[in-house]
């Protein structure tokens, strides 16, 4: 069974959303149809519409920027359209960019977690077609970790930022498609939304279930697998120990110069953690942290994703290095003066920043987030577009 995609959706019935009209489209690279051709292409050959304006979110069109780079606007080499970026000066397409376009189109491929920035550039983008009084269109593709798992805390709003946008759980197990009309409605965008639903995609589904072809969403999460561990392991981004940037197995590798690897990995597996099995491993990353620098540290296996969850064992491995390295464990520091933590940003407050430190129970932690947890999950219910 292969689920059939907005793009695909779009260009075969409901044509008459474009017909006639100039399109500006945010896209990525994994932005494809299940024959691997980008929706650039397809909108671009289509004799119906006339593509004017490209749109690039972080790692840009192409995704040949890596994470965190400034990226710029440009002209694409393939359609010769300009290509304005939304991850340099703006977040959000401005009135001059939008000045040839009467309807946008996005297309991203989303991570799944509150953090990956395509969910803010999703709500920017809301933004300025309300601001703009452009319709937009939402072409939906899945939930890549499934539709169903809601795991994490609800963001604080006092800790909002590009990545935490809107008071949601890290994982929400929701489409983009969904997401948007949540957005419009309960944070109150207001945009002319229209979602183009997939066919054949349900709750239930990774994305290795939906015969679609896997295009890394963007450089750094190169495989299913490091999508899986990507809701929890992506906490470590927040502190001194290496993600596994710089090395084959992204956020699947965690260690540091310091550790010892057989010592942490047997007091993980001892834990018994739900899903999840480590070993010992050493790398050297080849940039981002200890560029260069052998580390030792753990490899995350996940023995089943159905139980696995990913957020909770991050903190079991975050509170276990914490206690076992107290001297050279840390906190990242805040980017800026009176600026946030980056483990608050991510984690969405200061919560888990203070549980850990405190020394306090993990369980204690994650059963804390229950009430937050089942708000939401009601809140969700009537924007939801798909069955299990």
């Amino acid at each position: 069974m292969t689920v059939r995609i907005g793009l695909d959706i779009l260009l075969n019935q409901r044509l008459d959303l474009i017909a006639g009209k100039r399109v500006g489209l945010v896209a990525s690279p994994s932005s494809v149809d299940s024959q691997l051709i980008s929706s650039v292409e397809r909108l671009f050959a289509c004799p119906e519409v006339q593509l004017t304006a490209l749109f690039g979110p972080e790692h840009g069109l192409r995704g040949a920027a890596q994470a965190g780079q400034h990226v710029t606007t440009d002209i694409d080499s393939l359609t010769g359209l300009p290509v304005y970026s939304l991850y340099g000066d703006t977040y959000q397409p401005t009135t001059d960019m939008l000045r040839n376009v009467d309807v946008l189109i996005f297309d991203l491929q989303d991570g799944g977690v509150r953090f990956y920035t395509y969910l803010s550039t999703l709500a920017h983008v809301m933004q300025a077609a309300a601001a703009n009084h452009l319709p937009l269109i939402v072409l939906d593709r899945p939930a890549p970790i499934n539709g169903v798992t809601v795991e994490g805390p609800v963001l604080d709003p006092v800790y909002t930022s590009f990545i935490g946008i809107y008071p949601i759980p890290i994982r929400y197990g929701m489409t983009a498609g969904e997401l948007a009309r949540l957005f419009n409605e309960v944070f109150a965008v207001g945009c002319d939304l229209t979602v183009v639903e997939m066919d054949g995609w349900q709750r239930s589904m990774w994305f290795d279930q939906t015969g679609l072809p896997f295009v890394p969403p963007s450089p750094n999460l190169p495989t299913l697998s490091a999508l899986t561990v990507y809701p929890g392991m992506c906490l470590i981004e927040g502190t001194t120990l290496s993600e596994g940037r710089g090395t084959t197995k992204p956020f699947e590798y965690t260690g540091a110069p310091w550790i010892e690897a057989e010592a942490v990995a047997r007091r993980l597996n001892a834990l018994d953690l739900p899903g999840a099995r480590f070993r010992p491993v050493y790398f050297v990353p080849t940039f981002s942290k200890y560029q260069g620098e052998l580390c030792a540290g753990v490899h995350l296996y996940v023995t089943d994703r159905d139980v696995f969850r990913p957020v909770e064992t991050a903190l079991h491995l975050l509170a276990l290095v914490r206690a076992m390295y107290p001297e050279r464990f840390a906190w990242r520091v805040p980017w800026t003066d009176g600026g946030h933590y980056p483990i608050d940003l991510l984690s969405g407050g200061d919560q888990v920043r203070q549980h850990l430190e405190g020394g306090l129970p993990v369980s204690d932690l994650v059963n804390a987030w229950e009430e937050g947890g089942n708000a939401f999950l009601a809140q969700r219910a009537q924007y939801l577009l798909y069955t299990n």
